[in-house]
């Protein structure tokens, strides 16, 4: 069967969603600020049984936001890389971008990320810099100093480091159509294992240094079961 053809300049977002009913919203809110207006949110609830459906439903309807918003909630909870290749597999546009649930991007993200494949055809998924800020405390945000840029890359992950904030990629829908999604049989490390494997198919990857993205730190986040 052929693959249907990517819709050119479209971004396809995908917010795996468990149990963010608390931060849903702020997600959200931050998609509706984007300078770049093409693109549609995926959310993939991945057997929440916080109200999270109920958050986003109340959200659109009072928002009647520009871009196309798909819910699906699945009957059970399938895990982090389920719950994103579920969303990858739904995805339409040209670039996929991930985003997760209880985070927020910058306004200009999916325009400096946008413009940036757009001017740069050999390379496959970019990265951003981001900053951190604890639970009820935006204004206490702190840059990320473990990121790694340009020809550094490929020698941290050779080295088996990380170098990439997975929550800021963006990467060309055809990567999803070569080589699928991130795998399941790695829990806590799909992340890591997505990249090596864009990696190890000599595709070429990247992070911009401008701080695009706001990762919140609470007690609750997936990333403190396994760091």
């Amino acid at each position: 069967m052929m693959v249907p053809e990517r819709k050119k300049d479209f971004i396809s977002v995908v917010i795996p969603c468990y149990n963010a009913s608390r931060y849903i919203e702020d997600c959200l809110n931050g998609l509706f600020n984007q300078t770049y207006r093409q693109f549609e949110a995926i959310i993939v609830d991945d057997g929440s049984d916080d109200g999270s459906e109920e958050v986003v439903k109340r959200w659109m309807n009072d928002h009647s936001p520009f871009f196309p918003v798909v819910y699906i909630k699945l009957p059970r909870n399938v895990g982090f890389a389920g719950a994103l290749n579920v969303g990858y597999f739904l995805s339409k546009g040209e670039y996929i971008a991930v985003h997760d649930a209880d985070d927020i991007s910058h306004p200009e993200r999916f325009e400096k990320q946008w413009k940036f494949l757009n001017e740069h055809p050999h390379i496959a998924l970019i990265g951003t810099n981001y900053a951190a800020f604890p639970d009820g405390h935006f204004d206490r945000k702190t840059p990320a100093n473990w990121l790694a840029y340009g020809r550094d890359i490929r020698r941290v992950y050779a080295e088996g480091k990380h170098c990439i904030c997975h929550g800021t990629i963006m990467f060309r829908g055809a990567v999803f159509d070569q080589l699928g999604g991130p795998t399941r049989r790695i829990r806590g490390a799909e992340d890591y294992e997505f990249i090596v494997k864009c990696l190890n198919a000599k595709l070429e990857v990247e992070n911009l240094p401008d701080i695009l993205y706001y990762y919140r730190s609470h007690p609750q986040q997936r990333s403190r079961q396994f760091y």
